[in-house]
């Protein structure tokens, strides 16, 4: 039995059918802004437990492709106003350079050395537990909004079997792909969407997911902290926005057209996953951000409109670096900013993500934050927020919570390893090779990358080089020396997981 939805999207129409369950900083740690602002509040110690929460993770954005980071060309107002009203941190890093295992490494608190895999085939277990089987049973409200992509077994690993009250989005990677999708699910039914069955291109997967989140915000009355998750599958391949959000930047960049699978040969990567040709990619992927810019702007214009903003922690990310798939180009787009690299390396273009944090009860406007931080330590922040501390450490999670880093300018965390790898799988011929594993980690300004067990070790130091030009393990062999050690430990450790 089919039933006619009207209300799920505004504009959209859809069919319904059940499925079974089954920029530039300033000195002295403030952000540059070119407007005016309200004075940066002092220090402030706030007992503000249990806050509403903002999660917003972007799909293969990289570090540089935004104002407050220093893009010369694309335009991100309302994002540069979120930092310029909360907090940037400068060493903020997602949990993997490729999507599963960075998204795996965020919902469950773990980094890579307690991952079932860190290939990108990687899914949530039934056993695993999320943040937001943490904020459920601290009696929020949860939805997710956008890509899931690391569990497919409905009733077992659905996102409403992780913790959800309520999604909607897509569940696979690679209906993520899709800017145009025939189908969504909305609290794991499938909601067919008329404007873009048959090849149509009438109704645009951000503006939708924005649209469901902000009906959900709507609905807030106070009662209950809520936890969205917008968890957009853009600037991601396929690469396509509206043209409003494009028109801008067309002859902006220096441009390689895209022919997908047309012309006389296919394009070299992936054109059987993108296979439409694109005359200005760079100049595409720039209109993505730009929209995703401007819904960021509606989700923080209705917190105002519901006077919920000062009382929500909103986070903003990505959950890798940015790609080259599509005709994705991170040279000429400046997509890492000062960083070498991006998707599937771990380098720091691959893992270095933007990360703004903004909540006025508590966070001083305009601060910058140099203390690295990683997708590990998410929950178990969450988790301090919302007073769960100790359930969060009978999941086995590995990361650190920096609640305090948000409360107090002068907080610091424990020195520490962040840790990363990245392994080969079948899907993904540009991983590397088949059964080895490539690692890295970062302890103070020190960042170590190794390739495989056994293979010497490259050495950086991020405070002089951030680019990671030049290798220094010959200068110092006793650092080096002891990268390769934890790298084996981290090595040992992961096979408990699998």
């Amino acid at each position: 039995m089919k039933r006619k939805i009207t209300s799920l999207f505004l504009g959209v129409s859809l069919c319904l059918v059940p499925v079974g369950m089954g920029g530039p900083l300033m000195a002295g740690g403030t952000i540059a802004s070119t407007s005016a602002q309200p004075a940066a509040r002092s220090e402030r110690h706030v007992d503000a437990s249990r806050p509403n929460v903002l999660l917003i993770v972007f799909d293969d954005l990289g570090y540089g492709q935004l104002g407050v980071t220093g893009h010369p060309l694309i335009k991100t107002p309302n994002i540069d106003r979120l930092a310029r009203e909360g907090m940037l941190f400068t060493n903020g890093y997602s949990g993997g350079t490729v999507c599963s295992p960075s998204r795996v490494s965020l919902m469950t608190g773990r980094d890579a050395s307690r991952l079932s895999s860190p290939a990108n085939d990687i899914l949530l277990r039934p056993q695993d537990r999320t943040f937001a089987h943490l904020l459920s049973a601290a009696g929020y409200s949860t939805a997710l909004f956008g890509k899931f992509g690391i569990g497919s077994q409905f009733g077992s690993t659905d996102p409403m079997a992780m913790g959800f009250g309520h999604w909607v989005g897509v569940l696979h990677n690679i209906e993520a792909h899709r800017q145009y999708p025939p189908f969504l699910y909305r609290d794991n039914e499938v909601v067919f969407i008329r404007e873009n069955l048959a090849g149509a291109k009438g109704a645009y997967a951000q503006r939708m997911f924005t649209d469901a989140a902000l009906a959900f915000l709507d609905k807030q009355n106070g009662t209950r902290p809520f936890l969205a998750m917008m968890s957009y599958t853009a600037p991601h391949s396929e690469m396509a926005a509206p043209e409003e959000f494009i028109a801008p930047y067309r002859g902006k960049f220096p441009e390689t057209p895209y022919n997908g699978l047309k012309g006389p040969t296919p394009a070299s990567q992936f054109p059987e996953y993108y296979p439409e040709p694109i005359a200005q990619p760079n100049a595409v992927q720039a209109g993505m951000i730009a929209a995703l810019d401007a819904y960021v702007g509606e989700l923080l214009a209705k917190l105002e409109e519901k006077g919920m903003a000062d009382s929500t922690l909103v986070i903003l990310t990505s959950d890798n670096g940015p790609h080259t798939e599509g005709g994705g180009d991170i040279i000429a787009q400046s997509a890492g900013g000062p960083y070498r690299g991006g998707k599937r390396d771990l380098s720091e273009g691959g893992i270095h993500m933007p990360l703004i944090v903004r909540w006025p009860d508590v966070i001083r406007q305009g601060r910058v934050e140099d203390e690295p931080v990683s997708f590990a330590d998410f929950l178990p922040t969450l988790a301090s927020l919302a007073g769960n501390s100790e359930l969060a450490t009978q999941w086995g999670v590995n990361g650190m919570s920096f609640a305090q880093l948000l409360q107090s300018d002068k907080a610091r965390l424990p020195e520490r390893m962040l840790y990363w790898a990245f392994a080969h799988n079948l899907g993904d011929p540009n991983s590397g090779e088949l059964g080895k594993v490539e690692q890295a980690g970062r302890i103070g300004n020190w960042k170590a990358i190794r390739k495989h067990a056994g293979a010497p070790v490259d050495l950086y130091d991020l405070s002089a080089d951030p680019g990671e030009s030049r290798n220094l393990a010959g200068a110092y062999p006793k650092i080096a020396s002891d990268f390769a050690r934890r790298f084996d430990a981290e090595l040992e450790e992961q096979t408990r997981y699998r």
